[in-house]
């Protein structure tokens, strides 16, 4: 059954106090131990089975001090997920306005080799987090989950934005645009899972030339 969907996150709970002041820099502190714990805890044994107490605990606090932060669990999975979510979505845009532009196959090239890269250093960036979203994005949808299912559903649409215009551009030849994103959507998920897993070690330079070729495949000669 699908669970009832909850308003986004307002911000923090605790006013912060003046900018850079100790209470705003004491209130930044608590939120950072709040997101490290979190995601410590939710990478070993999965979203749904920490409980807040564990999470308050593991942040050396008392679980009444979460709540002055966060609002519920789902709050701070959105917290531990969103610089993932902000570097993704940007690298995915940018690749679109550029192939709107783009003449030609070399300037195709430049801006998916400019997406690779971005991409590439958020996963440098941001391993555990991206290791969270990558390890919990097909689990069953729940309340505590969506911020992480949000951003899948809206990964899965800007790839076949990305390859709608791709094809509308003849960038690409492909029977079905969607389902090309898709398909490559999830060959960089397994491979970014694999690496962050360390399963695999990958070359920052060779790994983008691999992520290219996965998308340039289909681009005219």
């Amino acid at each position: 059954m699908d669970q009832e969907r909850r308003p986004r996150r307002a911000g923090p709970m605790e006013r912060p106090g003046a900018l850079g002041g100790k209470r705003d820099l004491n209130r930044r502190k608590r939120v950072q131990d709040l997101v490290e714990a979190g995601l410590t805890l939710f990478l070993a044994r999965g979203i749904e089975a920490v409980t807040i107490d564990e999470v308050a605990r593991e942040a050396g606090m008392a679980k009444g001090n979460f709540y002055r932060y966060f609002r519920d669990k789902a709050d701070l999975v959105e917290a531990v997920i969103e610089p993932v979510g902000q570097t993704t979505r940007a690298a995915l845009d940018t690749c679109h306005e550029q192939l709107t532009q783009v003449n030609g196959r070399e300037e195709a090239v430049g801006a998916y080799a400019e997406m690779g890269n971005r991409l590439v250093g958020a996963l440098a960036m941001y391993p555990d987090a991206m290791c969270l979203y990558l390890q919990e994005r097909r689990a069953p949808a729940t309340i505590a989950r969506q911020a992480i299912s949000d951003l899948a559903n809206d990964l899965d649409d800007r790839a076949m934005a990305l390859s709608q215009v791709a094809a509308d551009q003849k960038l690409v030849v492909v029977s079905d645009p969607r389902v090309s994103a898709l398909a490559v959507l999830g060959a960089v998920e397994a491979l970014a899972l694999a690496s962050v897993r360390n399963q695999i070690q990958m070359d920052p330079v060779q790994t983008t030339k691999g992520l290219i070729s996965l998308v340039l495949e289909g681009l005219q000669k």
